[in-house]
């Protein structure tokens, strides 16, 4: 009798062990792993982003990898594979390469990103695009206010200003716009006649 109580404890204690062992090892996300249907927006398991990149190969065909990228999404989105309902609300393409902010600068994109079935159900695309949105200068919720116009054109005017701020502290957010002051145009004399350019001798 004791002897069967210890061999079954032994097979429970054997089973609880394969299963430990089955789930880390398809539980984790790693995203070297992931084709390319499932790696854009895809956040491993060591909570960094993938990203997929695409190459082309001397016979002409292209090859798509997935590749672990240094950005860190929020902690709660570990081992997250962005889902088809999230994809289509929020206007993503599956095959969308590398990670920018651009996208920000486009009126429909933002208009789907701002939109509720995409801002308030899929907190990992809002926690990319807030981050990106930051880094530029912007503060995601007062973009999705502004009309889609006026979103396109603050981005717009962020970026060709060549000046990235740093993220924003939600507690306390001040905008304000600095126009840089035009400078005056030269005033040109074109009564002058033009000075030749100066002849070389040939060689």
């Amino acid at each position: 009798m004791a002897s069967t109580i210890i061999s079954l404890w032994s097979l429970v204690v054997a089973i609880l062990a394969f299963a430990l062992a089955v789930q880390g090892t398809l539980g984790g996300i790693e995203c070297e792993k992931l084709n390319h249907e499932t790696c854009a927006f895809a956040v491993s398991s060591a909570g960094k982003r993938c990203v997929l990149e695409k190459e082309v190969k001397r016979s002409g065909m292209e090859a798509y990898t997935c590749k672990t990228s240094e950005i860190e999404a929020d902690e709660k989105l570990k081992d997250h594979i962005e889902s088809e309902e999230c994809i289509k609300s929020c206007g993503l393409d599956r095959k969308s390469f590398g990670i920018s902010s651009d996208s920000l600068l486009e009126s429909r994109f933002t208009q789907n990103l701002c939109s509720p079935h995409c801002y308030q159900a899929c907190p990992n695309v809002v926690d990319l695009y807030f981050n990106l949105a930051a880094g530029e200068g912007v503060f995601l919720p007062k973009l999705c206010e502004a009309e889609g116009g006026n979103a396109r054109r603050g981005m717009a005017e962020i970026k060709s200003s060549g000046i990235v701020a740093p993220a924003p502290d939600v507690r306390s957010v001040k905008f304000t716009a600095a126009t840089p002051t035009p400078q005056p145009f030269n005033t040109l004399d074109f009564t002058a006649e033009p000075v030749p350019s100066p002849a070389y001798s040939p060689y």
